[in-house]
């Protein structure tokens, strides 16, 4: 189990990172809402991680902090609800969302997630009630791990990069880029178009 890495952050690839750990480069799936916290290509970078073997693949997905995964791992055994689904809900809510929507048995913010209908979102509530009691207090003890150094640069390349991150999240590419011109600001880094247009989805 690869629990932890600490490295060299190489290239970002929404929603991926490759992270140079030792001459060694790990590829590391992360949750949307959590890129805009890395630092600059070539700065050092702590992630917290989840190992998956499949028979065709090994994945390892990365947070920012042990919360974060612990969330994605209770997440990942409610049925029906795989890896790429739960960061799929990890991107499109911050913990914090995701506790409330439980706690408040809130459907509708569930089914705005790209890959949940009603009946997961129903079984999502039900299932993580009890795993979620008293965890709200404690989200974000152990984050803000990354330094926010991104570098603010506009130009079409944060646009398209926040427009094709939005996709492989499952978003429509109209969608996506509605919702990325809808947040656009001058000076703003592919990473802070996307956590505002995934802000701005949650409360449509």
């Amino acid at each position: 189990m690869i629990g932890r890495i600490q490295g060299v952050l190489l290239e970002v690839d929404p929603p991926q990172v490759l992270v140079d750990v030792q001459g060694v480069g790990y590829e590391v799936e992360l949750p949307t809402s959590a890129l805009y916290q890395l630092p600059q290509v070539g700065s050092k970078v702590v992630l917290h991680t989840h190992y998956v073997v499949r028979e065709d693949a090994n994945l390892l997905y990365g947070f920012p902090g042990k919360r974060e995964r612990e969330l994605f791992r209770l997440l990942i055994k409610v049925n029906s609800v795989g890896p790429k689904l739960a960061l799929s809900i990890l991107s499109a809510l911050e913990p914090a969302a995701f506790v409330r929507c439980v706690e408040d048995e809130n459907i509708s913010a569930l089914t705005k997630v790209p890959g949940i209908g009603r009946k997961t979102a129903e079984r999502l509530l039900v299932e993580m009630k009890d795993r979620l009691k008293d965890w709200a207090s404690q989200i974000g003890d152990d984050a803000g791990l990354f330094r926010n150094e991104a570098v603010a640069v506009t130009g079409q390349k944060d646009v398209d990069e926040a427009q094709a991150a939005l996709v492989s999240l499952g978003y429509k590419p109209a969608e996506a880029a509605r919702a990325v011109s809808g947040v656009a600001k001058e000076g703003m880094t592919a990473q802070e178009l996307i956590r505002e247009a995934l802000k701005g989805m949650a409360k449509i």
